[in-house]
This record gives structure tokens, C-alpha cells and sequence, in this order.
């Protein structure tokens, strides 16, 4: 089916908590319906209400779904709630022409071209390389990170499973913290020692050990609010730290990809903080790549601060996949 500008889009951000659902019309996007997943058993009567409510309008041809999970053959068993999202099932039980299920961060890497200075804040570096890979990588639940690869016209943007890889360190502080979680872990991956929020957290906890200090229980949120507020100097250490291994990862995955068109921070934990993330060694750390240090100096490296970039993306992956 070609593209026209009256083709209407069903696009959808599912998580393990709540699902959100808009439908496109050429280049406009309509409200957002939020929908709690535990109102309804499956994925099909989620969207089947949605549409219900829609009052006799004229239903979507197509419908794009992000998904915060892995996704294989275009299908999707959730990890936090009891939704399998199929699309080969979706497609024909609701009607639609066609149904793309696509990984969270796969999304917001379709995003990345389509952002706006303003949905952005600047980290250092310089203009990017038109034509060349964007990275996204995101601290949150876990840690995503997706690239998106244009080369003659085509895009395509890479998944992957990076959040798994081993942590590394820099400094001989940040290996005495790696050698607290491997007593714990094991295997010290960069998600679960550092990049995300229970990262945080086993970051707090492990710094506390290595310098004796006698630190309360706190969570990821506490961990950022009593760093922000200088309440606590172990959960200053912590962000700062946080801040600095960011960089060293991001900066690792830059070259990995040859990410020169430019390298993004998404994810829900780090916009709650860019100032302190710009004024700490996240760029320095980005950058300290040895011979390669011109080489990631160019790269620019930015915050995205839009709320709902998710729909952005669903929307470009809609309009370069017609079919």
C-alpha cells in the first residue's frame, strides 16, 4: 500500500505498566490514549477498546507497536506484565493491513533524525556527519542501545543486547567497585553494575563498602534526589560516578559503530539531571579514547529531553516502511 495523507496509522508505546496509543493521519498525529495493561487481559482488547472509542471513525489501515522487550519474528513476550504482543495474530484478528512490532529503543533511534533542537539538550562535540550512524543509548529499567544505519536511502536501525556486556573500568577506584559487585554478581555487566536503576543502586552500595561508610537504604530516585540536594556525599560520589562511566560506555559504543553523525542519551533517568550530567566527566570520559580522541571529539553527543519521542519514531519507521 502507498503512503497517502489520508492513511490512518494505529501507533502504540507498551510497557509493562501502562500502554499508550495514538493514530496518525498523514503528517498529524492525534491525542494520546493512556491504557493500563492491567485493565485488560491481552494486547487485542486493549487496542479493540481503544478503537471502540474512536465513535464510528474510520479505522486504521496499519498500526505500528513499541514494545519494551525483545522482540523476534515480530513478536513480543512481555517481561513485566502477561501481554504477548504477536503481530502476525494482531494483523488479521483486528483488521489491519499490516502490524510492525518493533523493540522500544529501536524506536528511538527512528526518532533520532526527526528531533528538534528544542527536544535536545547539546553535550559537547561538534555538527554531526550528515548521512552517518546515530547512537542512542539510555539508562533506565535497563540499559537500551540502538543504532540507526542510512546508506543509499534505506535506514535500518540495529538492536542490540549491549546493556549485557561487561562492565569496564577506568581508574583504580572504579575497579575496587567492580571487584565489590563481582563478589556480589558475579559477571558485571554495564546494566546491572552501573547504567541503569538498579545499577545506580549497586553502585551506591558497593562505593559505600569500599569507603566504610555507614549509608541508609536508598533506591535509584532517593540515590539522584539526595545527590541533587547534597544531602548525601556517597550519593554525590555515586551520580558522579554514574555520570563518568556514561561517558566511557557511550563513548566505547561511538566507535564500535562509528556513530559519527552523533551520539544520543535517552532513557527515564538521565533528564532528570542535565546539569549535573554536563558539568560532570561524562564528556572528558567520552572523549578519552587515546589515539582516537580527534575522532570522538567531533562526534557531538546530546541529551533528548522530548517526552514522547517514542511517537516520533513510530511515525518515521511508519512513513519508510509503507507495507
Amino acid at each position: 500500500m502507498s503512503i497517502g495523507r489520508t492513511e490512518q496509522i494505529l501507533l502504540a508505546d507498551i510497557g509493562g505498566t501502562n500502554a499508550r496509543f495514538a493514530i496518525s493521519r498523514g503528517d498529524q498525529s492525534g491525542p494520546i490514549d493512556y491504557v493500563k495493561v492491567a485493565d485488560f487481559p491481552t494486547v487485542r482488547e486493549a487496542i479493540a477498546d481503544v478503537l471502540a472509542r474512536r465513535s464510528g471513525a474510520e479505522l486504521p489501515q496499519r498500526a505500528v507497536l513499541a514494545v519494551a522487550g525483545p522482540v523476534t519474528n515480530n513478536r513480543c513476550v512481555m517481561t513485566n506484565s502477561p501481554w504477548v504482543i504477536d503481530g502476525n495474530e494482531l494483523q488479521p484478528a483486528l483488521g489491519f493491513d499490516s502490524v510492525h512490532v518493533l523493540n522500544d529503543f529501536e524506536v528511538v533511534a527512528w526518532s533520532l533524525p526527526a528531533l528538534q533542537p528544542a527536544d535536545l539538550v547539546p553535550l559537547g562535540g561538534q555538527d554531526g556527519l550528515p548521512g552517518e550512524p546515530l547512537l542512542v543509548v539510555g539508562p533506565g529499567t535497563g540499559f537500551g542501545v540502538s543504532c540507526l544505519v542510512q546508506r543509499h536511502g534505506a535506514r535500518l536501525a540495529v538492536v542490540t543486547e549491549a546493556g549485557h556486556a561487561t562492565l569496564p573500568a577506568e581508574n583504580e577506584r572504579e575497579e575496587r567497585v567492580i571487584a565489590s559487585l563481582r563478589r556480589r554478581f558475579g559477571h558485571v555487566s554495564i546494566e546491572r553494575g552501573a547504567l541503569s536503576g538498579s545499577g545506580l543502586q549497586s553502585l551506591y552500595e558497593a562505593l559505600a563498602e569500599i569507603d566504610g561508610a555507614e549509608v541508609q537504604h536508598r533506591d535509584a530516585a532517593s540515590i539522584t534526589k539526595a545527590a541533587l540536594d547534597g544531602s548525601c556525599p556517597i550519593s554525590q560520589a555515586t551520580l558522579e560516578m554514574f555520570c563518568a562511566i556514561l561517558g566511557s560506555v557511550a563513548g566505547n559504543l561511538a566507535v564500535t559503530f562509528g556513530a559519527r553523525g552523533g551520539v544520543y542519551i535517552a532513557g527515564g533517568i538521565v533528564p532528570r539531571f542535565p546539569q549535573f550530567l554536563a558539568a560532570s566527566a561524562f564528556r572528558a570520559r567520552f572523549e578519552a579514547k587515546g589515539r582516537f580522541q580527534d575522532y570522538l571529539r567531533s562526534i557531538p553527543t546530546r541529551l533528548v529531553t522530548k517526552p514522547d519521542a517514542s511517537f516520533v519514531g513510530l511515525k518515521m519507521f511508519a512513513d519508510h516502511n509503507p507495507d
